[in-house]
C-alpha cells in the first residue's frame, strides 16, 4: 500500500471515529507514518482534545491490515479505559480491557487476543505485575505485540505532576519488545523536563524517534481568578453564579471533606450536583459519570479522582475552590473543558488554607533512607514472602507510602512482588537522594508558580504555557488580564447567609474500629482478628473535620503549631464548647451517656481536661476520670500506632473502680481523632473494665 492510498485509509478511520468532516492534522499523520510506515517509536505531546487517541487507533486499524499483531495499550484509569474502548468502536477496532473491575472477563479476554479477535487490549500499569499477568499473559503479549501506546505518559516521570511508580515497569517491557514494534507515548501535560525524563524512561531520546509538541492553547478557554476572602463567601458566589455559566461542568476541590460539603450545599441551593472523589463507590462515580456526560447535572464537585480520562467534548466550564500544587496539574484539569464549544468558563477561586493542604501532600513524597532500608532489611531477612500488612508492623511508614516504597524498589531490581506478597532479590541498590531532592525542590517552585499565577497582571493562558515550556506561548486575548473583564465578587445575602448556616453546622461522624491490624503479635501486643461487639466503641462525632471549609478554619487555628513549631495548649474555646453541646443534643444514640471519661494527653492536657470539664458540667454528668497516658512516638501505620498506643494507655485504680459501677454508657472525649487507634484502645480498656457501651467524641477528626 502506498503513501497516498495510506492517507485516504487513515482518512476514512478518521471520518468514522469522529464525524464526515473531520480531517487528518499534519502531525497526526506525521505520527501515524512514523508508527505504520516506518516502525519508529513516538512521543505526542498535545492538548486534550487534539486527537491523540485518534492516532493509536487509526494506526492500530493500519497496522492490523497489514498484517500486525495486536496494539497493548497501557492506560492509567478505569474511566479512561471506558472512554477509550467506546472510540475504538467508531474507529472499527475491536477494543478490549483487563483491569481490577473485571477479573471474571480476563480469560475470555485472553483468548480473544490470542485468536485476533481483539485489536486493541487496554491494561492498567498496576497489571503489568501482577504475577499471574505477568508470569503467563504478558511474555506471549509481549511476544505478538503489533504496537505498544502509553496513554498520559507524563505519569512515568516522578519530575511529573502525577508521578506512578507503576509506570516505570514499562522500561523493562519495552526492552523485551521484537525489533521493529512501533511505541507510542502521549501526554497533553509535559514541560521540557517531564518530556526529557519520559523520552529517556521510554528509551525514544535517540535521534531515530519523533517528537511531536503542538500549541496548547485552546482558543475557547477563558480563564479567570476570583479573590474572595472568606469560605463562606466563595460558597455563596458559587451558588449566586452556578446557573449563569453556560452548559455543565466540574468544581474541583483539594479535598474530600470539601467536595462533600460543597455538593451538599449546592444540592439544597436546588442545583443537580453530584461529589466525585476517591471515596466515592464505583457504581456511583459511574452513574455520575454519566449523568455529566448526558447533562443530567449541572456540575460534578470533584477531587482530582476525575482528572485524566474524562472525556466531554460539550463541558462548558471548570471551577476550581482552591488552587492546584502546580501549574501543569491545573492545566491538566481545565484541559477537560471547552473541546466542543465555543466558549468554557475556567474559574480559580484560591483560598488562604491551600498552602497547608499542599502542605500535606508534600509530606506524602518519597521516605527517608533509613525507612527505605528497613523495608529491604525485614523483607532481607523473612523467610517467606511478606504481604504489604504483614509487613506494616515492622517498617515506620502508611500502607499507601509503603506501597509506593515496594513498587519503586520493584522496578529497580531490589524487590519483587510474587505469590503471596513480596521477596528482596538480593540486588545491590542505592538510594537515590540527590535526585529526590530536587525533586522536592521542583515541587517548591511549582507551588511558588501557583501563587505567580494568581498575581500575574500578564495573560493567564500565556503564563501556563511557559509553565509547560510550550514554545508557541502568547498571549490569549480571552482572560480576565487581557480582557480586563473581571467576575463581580458580590455575593446575594441570601447565598451568603446560608453558606454561612451550612458551614457553621456542626458535627460529623466517626466511623468505628472493627478490626485490629495485622501482626500485633510480632509487636507483643495482644490484639488480633475483629474486635468483637463487646471490646467495641458506638459510632462516634466529632465538631468537625480539620479539612472542613466550615468549622475546619476554627479548628486549624486551634491545633496550629506555635512560632517556633511548638504546640499550643489551652482552655477549650467557648464558641467550640457550644456548638459541641448543640452535637450531643442532636446525637442519636440509643441511651443517653451516664459519665465523661478523657483520653489523657501529653501535649495538650489543658485542652482535653478543659473540654472534659466542660461537657461534664454542661451534660449534667459526673466526670469518671482520665485515662493515663504516657509520651509516644506518633507513628505513621497501623500496626505501629495501636501497638504505640496500647502500651501508653492504662486505666488508674480510681478510674476502674468508678467504670464496675456503671450502668450505661460512657461518653469518651479526646482533642483529635485521627485514625481512631486512639479511641479504640482505649474503648477497649474501658469495656474490659465494665463500661457497657463507650461513645467517643473529639473536637476534630482529621479524615
Amino acid at each position: 500500500m502506498g503513501d497516498n492510498e495510506l492517507r485516504d485509509a487513515a482518512e476514512n478511520r478518521l471520518r468514522a471515529l469522529a464525524g464526515p468532516d473531520a480531517t487528518l492534522r499534519d502531525d497526526q499523520w506525521a505520527a501515524i507514518s512514523a508508527l505504520v510506515v516506518e516502525r519508529r517509536r513516538a512521543l505526542v505531546v498535545q492538548r486534550t482534545g487534539w486527537g491523540k487517541s485518534a492516532v493509536y487507533f487509526i494506526a492500530t486499524a493500519l497496522l492490523r491490515g497489514l498484517g500486525a499483531g495486536p496494539t497493548v495499550i497501557v492506560s492509567p484509569l478505569l474511566a479512561l479505559m471506558r472512554n477509550q474502548v467506546e472510540a475504538a468502536g467508531r474507529a472499527g477496532v475491536r477494543a478490549a480491557t483487563i483491569n481490577s473491575a473485571n477479573p471474571e472477563k480476563w480469560q475470555a479476554v485472553q483468548d480473544d487476543v490470542a485468536s485476533g479477535e481483539v485489536d486493541v487490549l487496554l491494561v492498567s500499569p498496576e497489571r503489568l505485575n501482577n504475577p499471574e499477568f505477568r508470569d503467563t499473559v504478558l511474555p506471549e503479549l509481549t511476544r505478538t505485540a503489533g504496537m505498544l501506546v502509553v496513554d498520559e505518559a507524563h505519569c512515568i516521570s516522578d519530575w511529573g505532576h502525577d508521578f506512578r511508580p507503576d509506570y516505570r515497569r514499562l522500561r523493562s517491557l519495552l526492552g523485551e519488545l521484537p525489533s521493529g514494534v512501533p511505541v507510542l507515548a502521549t501526554t497533553a501535560t509535559a514541560n521540557d523536563r517531564v518530556v526529557r525524563d519520559v523520552a529517556d524512561q521510554l528509551g525514544i531520546d535517540g535521534s531515530d524517534a519523533v517528537v511531536l509538541r503542538g500549541p496548547l492553547d485552546r482558543e475557547s478557554l477563558h480563564l479567570a481568578v476570583v479573590r474572595i476572602g472568606t469560605a463562606q463567601g466563595r460558597l455563596g458566589w458559587l451558588a449566586d453564579r452556578l446557573g449563569d455559566l453556560e452548559g455543565s461542568g466540574i468544581i474541583y476541590s483539594l479535598t474530600v471533606a470539601t467536595a462533600e460539603e460543597v455538593a451538599f450545599f449546592l444540592r439544597d441551593k436546588g442545583y443537580e450536583v453530584a461529589a466525585y472523589t476517591g471515596r466515592t463507590d464505583q457504581t456511583e462515580r459511574l452513574r455520575a459519570e454519566e449523568d455529566l456526560l448526558n447533562n443530567r447535572v449541572k456540575a460534578l464537585v470533584a477531587t482530582s479522582a476525575l482528572g485524566m480520562g474524562f472525556d466531554k467534548p460539550d463541558l462548558g466550564f471548570v471551577i476550581h475552590l482552591g488552587a492546584p500544587q502546580s501549574p501543569i496539574a491545573y492545566y491538566q484539569q481545565i484541559g477537560r473543558a471547552g473541546r466542543g464549544v465555543r466558549r468554557a468558563d475556567v474559574i480559580l477561586l484560591p483560598s488562604t488554607q491551600d498552602r497547608d493542604i499542599w502542605a500535606y501532600f508534600a509530606s506524602l513524597a518519597f521516605p527517608a533512607e533509613r525507612l527505605v532500608q528497613q523495608v529491604l532489611q525485614v523483607l532481607g531477612e523473612a523467610d517467606r514472602p511478606l504481604s504489604t500488612p504483614a509487613l506494616e508492623p515492622h517498617v515506620d511508614l502508611n500502607r499507601t507510602r509503603l506501597e509506593m516504597v515496594l513498587k519503586v524498589l520493584d522496578v529497580d531490581g531490589a524487590v519483587q512482588r510474587v505469590r503471596g506478597g513480596w521477596i528482596a532479590t538480593g540486588k545491590p541498590w542505592a538510594y537515590d537522594g540527590d535526585r529526590y531532592q530536587r525533586i522536592a525542590e521542583a515541587r517548591t517552585t511549582e507551588q511558588n508558580a501557583v501563587l505567580d499565577y494568581l498575581d500575574t497582571e500578564s495573560c493567564r493562558m500565556e503564563f501556563l504555557q511557559r509553565q509547560l515550556d510550550d514554545p508557541h506561548a502568547r498571549a490569549c486575548g480571552r482572560c480576565d488580564n487581557c480582557t480586563g473583564k473581571r467576575w463581580d465578587t458580590a455575593v446575594s445575602e441570601e447565598s451568603m447567609a446560608s453558606a454561612r448556616a451550612r458551614l457553621g453546622k456542626a458535627g460529623v461522624e466517626v466511623a468505628e474500629r472493627r478490626q485490629w491490624p495485622t501482626g500485633m503479635g510480632d509487636l507483643g501486643v495482644p490484639l488480633t482478628g475483629k474486635i468483637a461487639a463487646t471490646e467495641r466503641a458506638e459510632p462516634g462525632r466529632a465538631l468537625g473535620r480539620l479539612t472542613d471549609i466550615g468549622w475546619g478554619n476554627r479548628l486549624r487555628e486551634l491545633f496550629a503549631s506555635t512560632v517556633d513549631g511548638g504546640v499550643r495548649d489551652g482552655d477549650v474555646p467557648a464558641d467550640m464548647v457550644d456548638a459541641c453541646v448543640k452535637v450531643l443534643a442532636e446525637w442519636d444514640w440509643s441511651a443517653r451517656p451516664i459519665g465523661v471519661v478523657t483520653v489523657g494527653s501529653t501535649r495538650r492536657p489543658q485542652l482535653v481536661s478543659s473540654f472534659g470539664e466542660r461537657i461534664s458540667s454542661i451534660g449534667r454528668l459526673p466526670l469518671l476520670g482520665a485515662l493515663e497516658a504516657t509520651d509516644r512516638v506518633q507513628r505513621a501505620n497501623s500496626a505501629l500506632r495501636v501497638a504505640g498506643v496500647w502500651k501508653s494507655l492504662r486505666l488508674g485504680d480510681d478510674l476502674t473502680a468508678r467504670l464496675s459501677t456503671v450502668e450505661g454508657p460512657v461518653l469518651l472525649l479526646d482533642d483529635q481523632v485521627d485514625t481512631g487507634w486512639t479511641m479504640a484502645v482505649a474503648t477497649k480498656l474501658l469495656r474490659d473494665a465494665g463500661a457497657p457501651a463507650v461513645l467517643p467524641f473529639a473536637l476534630a477528626s482529621t479524615g
